[in-house]
């Protein structure tokens, strides 16, 4: 795992995926799920207080 990702909670992370560019779809439940134009993928963030390293590690990894 990268040293340089930070945990965040779920806000954090919608957040921040807003300012790269990614919109909001829906909501169901406590998840987030959110897509950008030009991507085939909607990806889906859970609305906790705070995410796992594992989980941010392997979301970014699929982002890139």
């Amino acid at each position: 795992m990268s040293p340089y990702i930070k945990l965040c909670s779920g806000k954090e992370a919608v957040s921040k995926l807003q300012k790269a560019g990614w919109d909001i779809d829906r909501q169901k439940g406590y998840h987030v799920m959110m897509v950008k134009p030009d991507y085939p993928y909607t990806i889906s963030i859970p609305h906790h207080k705070e995410l796992g390293m594992e989980f941010l590690a392997k979301s970014l990894s699929r982002l890139a």
